[in-house]
């Protein structure tokens, strides 16, 4: 399994040289099978735009799972080049929640908040919803899960190959649901159903320890829950991700070195343009 971390940024992209080499992209991860041309794409921020030079000049032909519907996780969708072509074919699918794909879609990427709607893009594109459950998707094994994140449905995601596994939990605020055992969040049910001995844990580490008090409503996790998380579940290694986009390159690398001092989990910074091979 080959993972390709095209987007790594959280809420809003980040421009700069003080964002240039950790990524100002927001989140979009495309899933290979070993060197195959990645099949699965989980969430569609801007880093989708990097999805386009990885194939090759070839079109997408696979399925993009949104994790929920807001704007940093969808608005890379029009700007896709690789899926936004004749020979293209997607599948596009989003948390069921009251309203059919297209009319949720259509609330972000229509007139007059944007001059296009799905519908204009080219190709073969399907819309659908998921639930929670198992279901294959772009040749994987996928167990969906409800997470904690506030303004809509948010899910996370588990994928499995066969042989190796990816957990993959962006915007998660596990302290809405009680302060756990290390004062960052519970580690509650749907969270270790997903994380629970998985090669690979890719999760929102938005805030510090010291941040997240003053910062309890805005629906992301600290650091040091991923950590706790990884360490609680048995993960091969953590990736903290959903950078905040105010945190720059030194910042997020100081931010690692902290939650990863006393770990005993591996615990990376995900980069915009790295490939984790598992």
């Amino acid at each position: 399994m080959r993972i390709h971390l095209c987007g790594v940024r959280g809420s809003m992209p980040a421009t700069g040289p003080d964002y240039a080499e950790v990524g100002g992209n927001t989140s979009c991860v495309a899933i290979a099978a070993d060197d195959a041309p990645p099949t699965l794409v989980i969430d569609a921020g801007t880093g989708l735009r990097n999805l386009t030079g990885l194939l090759g000049g070839e079109a997408f032909l696979g399925t993009i799972l949104l994790s929920h519907l807001h704007w940093d996780h969808m608005m890379g969708l029009p700007f896709f080049r690789a899926g936004d072509r004749a020979d293209a074919v997607v599948e596009l699918l989003v948390p069921a929640q009251g309203a059919d794909a297209a009319t949720l879609l259509a609330r972000a990427m229509s007139p007059p908040a944007f001059p296009i709607t799905i519908d204009m893009l080219r190709g073969n594109w399907t819309l659908g919803s998921y639930d929670e459950g198992a279901g294959a998707h772009g040749g994987f094994e996928v167990l969906a899960r409800e997470i904690p994140h506030k303004g809509g449905r948010t899910m996370g995601f588990r994928i499995d190959d066969g042989r190796r596994s990816v957990a993959y939990l962006s915007d998660h605020s596990p302290h809405d649901l009680g302060l756990g055992p290390d004062g960052v969040g519970e580690y509650h049910d749907a969270a270790v159903a997903l994380a629970s001995g998985v090669d690979v844990l890719i999760h929102g580490a938005q805030f510090t320890r010291a941040e997240l008090p003053a910062r309890f409503g805005f629906g992301h996790a600290a650091a040091d829950y991923a950590v706790g998380l990884g360490q609680h579940c048995g993960v091969g290694r953590v990736v903290l991700f959903h950078h905040d986009p105010w945190r720059s390159d030194g910042e997020v690398r100081a931010l690692r070195d902290e939650v990863g001092a006393h770990a005993t989990v591996q615990v990376d910074v995900g980069v915009e343009g790295s490939v984790i091979d598992i």
